[in-house]
């Protein structure tokens, strides 16, 4: 077959008949459900404050967002059109106070990031990275000239930053990372590979995690794009986050100036105070969504007809929509309640840990429900949960698997630290 006649064997059948009508019977999800997944009134626990932020996101993101996010989720693509639309939020920067940035409550920041996720997850990954990691780093560890410099721009998504510590040998295990910071007249050399770092291919800041060859120690860097010596390439065929655009940082004696190193960062401990944010930051985006496709298969199952009866006629359709409406009850109140152990300044890392792998699993359950509820719409994108499903994979992974998560709370309510094998930790020991 010749190559013209390949290409056009691909087009065959295309364009795709309009949804409305080869599937005339329910809504797709460019047309977002209302939201009732609120059984138990979680919003009496919200300030006025909190409560009008969570129906602004609403709105802003079920009128700009759900009307194209299948479109470029399908083509791995960020919308970059909308980010306007998601500065008008007012939501980046979260807690930190000053420098342009809101200064929301931890729980008002939580909720901004559930009700993002509920109706794209990658949306809230690129405000997650954005804002719980760089930003915050900048704002607990830089000193105030870079505050103020970086800071600004930033609160406005007029400037778009990244986080930098994952390598591809070092994952779970990233205190060993293996980027280096050589001390050089004026600044730092950086050398070295990192994987895996969201908004890292347009990102106008890069906020990189390097060991000082001096000291052995993790600090801490804002790069500049375009940096001699960098280099951040896209991360392909992902199956989840799939607007979110992933990158391999590469890094060959790349200058930063004395001015770019983030005081506050002189060890790898000195990351835990921007992880426990981000790691709550993190626990309430399964919560949202969850609370996506809860919301998407209460109307489907309503709009759906089988045997001459609504599906939500059906009792095993009940159970397990009444089975997703608890979970999300029990996630909801765990994430306030985790806001309320930070806010309170209670939280261990056990706590948000916890957290963040309770939820990630919980909502897998949830997903899986609705993907069984949805039948054959149920591996489409257009219906949301096919998308949801794919989306809440990386998450279950990133901020801490919930195998490493687990270990950190079991390690805090045992005493006893299981993160390396024991024949491993043996061998340690013989050799001391």
């Amino acid at each position: 077959m010749a190559d013209s006649d390949r290409i056009n064997a691909q087009k065959i059948g295309l364009p795709a008949m309009d949804l409305s009508i080869a599937f005339p019977q329910a809504t797709p999800a460019s047309v977002f459900p209302p939201s009732a997944s609120d059984y138990y009134q979680f919003d009496d626990l919200l300030s006025a404050e909190e409560r009008s932020l969570r129906k602004k996101v609403q709105e802003v993101m079920e009128r700009e967002v759900a009307p194209i996010m299948a479109e470029y989720w399908e083509k791995a693509e960020f919308p970059f059109h909308i980010v306007p639309k998601l500065a008008d939020l007012a939501v980046a920067g979260g807690t930190i106070k000053g420098f342009g940035c809101p200064g929301l409550s931890i729980t008002g920041s939580a909720i901004a990031t559930a009700e993002i996720a509920r109706v794209d997850a990658s949306c809230s990954t690129f405000i997650l990275v954005h804002s719980s990691l760089a930003m915050l780093t900048i704002a607990l560890c830089g000193s105030e000239a870079q505050k103020e410099k970086y800071l600004p721009s930033l609160a406005k998504l007029k400037t778009i930053a990244c986080w930098a510590l994952t390598e591809p040998d070092y994952g779970s295990d990233a205190s060993s990372l293996k980027t280096t910071a050589t001390k050089v007249a004026g600044g730092w050399v950086l050398n070295g590979q990192k994987r895996w770092i969201g908004n890292s291919t347009f990102a106008d800041i890069l906020v990189i995690f390097a060991r000082n060859t001096s000291t052995n120690q993790i600090n801490g860097f804002i790069v500049k794009k375009g940096s001699p010596g960098l280099k951040a390439s896209k991360i392909e065929n992902k199956i989840g986050l799939r607007m979110v655009q992933n990158g391999d940082i590469l890094m060959k004696d790349v200058f930063v100036p004395d001015e770019d190193k983030l005081v506050g960062i002189n060890s790898f401990q000195d990351t835990n105070k921007v992880l426990a944010v981000s790691r709550v930051m993190v626990a309430w985006q399964p919560i949202g969504i969850a609370m996506g496709v809860f919301d998407m298969c209460h109307r489907y199952l309503q709009e759906r007809k089988q045997f001459g009866a609504p599906l939500a006629a059906f009792q095993l359709n009940q159970e397990k929509l009444v089975r997703m409406l608890g979970n999300i009850q029990a996630m909801l109140l765990v994430g306030w309640r985790l806001c309320k152990l930070y806010e309170s300044g209670k939280m261990t890392p056990g706590h948000a840990s916890l957290g963040k792998a309770w939820t990630s699993s919980k909502a897998r359950e949830v997903v899986s429900l609705g993907r069984e509820l949805m039948g054959g719409n149920g591996i489409l994108a257009d219906f949301l949960v096919a998308k949801a499903f794919c989306d809440l994979e990386p998450i279950f992974s990133y901020e801490g698997t919930y195998d490493i998560n687990s270990l950190v709370t079991a390690r805090e309510i045992t005493g006893i630290a299981s993160f390396k094998p024991a024949i491993l930790a043996k061998s340690t020991r013989s050799r001391l």
